[in-house]
């Protein structure tokens, strides 16, 4: 059985990647998506309200697991015990950047096997920064953001007033 792991903060879970996590379903077994929770950033939602809205996208498709972990990816995959690590990329600097860490990873652990994926031509301006950007200056978001958790993403903006 191939098992991989997404790791991200998806603050918020955009359709960039949902895309990234269905195309990991047709390679692999079982997808674990990891919210990454970073104590140096202030993210929008809880790690707590991120893992929640992945597993309401995922609640029938027992191939994904969510959770959240807060270490490095490569301490991650050793509890997940797989070596593959996938990373979406959408342009030339989210690979730049991808690369320098997967260099990084790789002197921490021999083991890991990077996978980029690429965004669909029709996906590349979504991300979760631009997300924020919109709700910062009241623009429209709901694009970005898969149907099956638009309703719950505004009512947790709601209760934190943004």
């Amino acid at each position: 059985m191939k098992k991989c792991v997404f790791s991200g903060t998806f603050d918020p879970p955009t359709r960039g990647h949902i895309e990234i996590i269905d195309k990991c379903l047709k390679i692999f077994d079982e997808v674990v998506v990891a919210v990454m929770v970073n104590p140096d950033k202030a993210p929008l939602l809880t790690s707590e309200e991120r893992a929640s809205l992945l597993k309401k996208l995922y609640k029938a498709c027992p191939a994904v697991k969510v959770r959240t972990f807060g270490g490095a990816a490569v301490d991650l995959l050793a509890e997940e015990k797989t070596p593959f690590y996938v990373r979406g990329v959408r342009n030339t600097l989210d690979f730049e950047y991808e690369n320098a860490n997967h260099f990084a990873s790789k002197k921490l652990s021999d083991n890991i096997i990077t996978i980029y994926i690429p965004a669909e031509q029709d996906s590349l301006h979504i991300s979760s920064s631009a997300v924020r950007t919109s709700l910062k200056f009241k623009k429209d978001f709901k694009d970005y953001i898969p149907d099956e958790i638009l309703e719950d993403l505004i009512e947790i903006l709601e209760k934190k007033n943004v």
